[in-house]
């Protein structure tokens, strides 16, 4: 991993968030599929957060860099409730949580200090997505917090085909949905959608080929 081209492509897009009217997004460089050195990589480049999808690859890296090396580690993928044990004492923020027994499995998990959290929605409403209904966004945030979590935003995808118009409206009602519950951050945008995820008001992006180049399939 060559730690100056990853500084470089940070900066790049960056200025990509900076061009789309984004003054305080934060960036969460997405590691998955790359080695432990891309951890350090990121860190060194100053990224908010390293995004991580799969919680076996995520165990196994976290083996090779030392607490005080690590930047913040985001858990982004879908999660099975039996691999949250595993990831608990690694994971700073989770922000695929969509259903409340996830939330009760997270929380039993961590007593020593309440959970950070971002709500997953499947705004585009395309089967085998993660995220719950928008319907019932308003149950499993309050369900959150009845058990200690901290609510720290809502998280989306946008469309799988990428087609503009279907990306914004996704955006657009997650951020409608975060203004009614008065939750403040939005996760959302990635490397091919972050100018529209800015412009609808993410204060979030999580990217990783615009940062670390094509990967391998997982």
């Amino acid at each position: 991993m060559n730690a100056a081209e990853v500084s470089e492509r940070v900066a790049v897009v960056r200025q990509r968030i900076i061009d789309a009217g984004g003054l305080h997004v934060e960036l969460v460089a997405v590691t998955k599929t790359f080695d432990e050195t891309s951890w350090l990589a990121a860190r060194e480049a100053g990224v908010d957060g390293v995004g991580e999808n799969y919680a076996q690859e995520l165990v196994a890296k976290a083996q090779h860099v030392p607490l005080e090396m690590r930047p913040p580690v985001h858990f982004i993928g879908q999660l099975q409730s039996n691999k949250v044990k595993s990831l608990t004492e690694i994971v700073d923020v989770w922000q695929s949580v969509d259903r409340t027994s996830l939330i009760d499995e997270i929380s039993r998990r961590s007593p020593s200090k309440p959970p950070r959290i971002y709500v997953q929605v499947n705004t585009t409403m395309e089967l085998g997505k993660g995220g719950c209904d928008p319907e019932a966004t308003a149950t499993v945030v309050a369900h959150a917090a009845r058990n200690g979590a901290i609510v720290e935003g809502l998280m989306t995808v946008g469309p799988t085909d990428g087609d503009t118009a279907r990306t914004r409206a996704a955006f657009r009602l997650l951020r409608s949905i975060a203004h009614d519950l008065g939750v403040g951050g939005l996760s959302m945008g990635m490397t091919n959608d972050l100018e529209i995820a800015v412009e609808e008001g993410s204060t979030l992006v999580r990217v990783g080929s615009a940062i670390f180049g094509s990967r391998s399939a997982a």
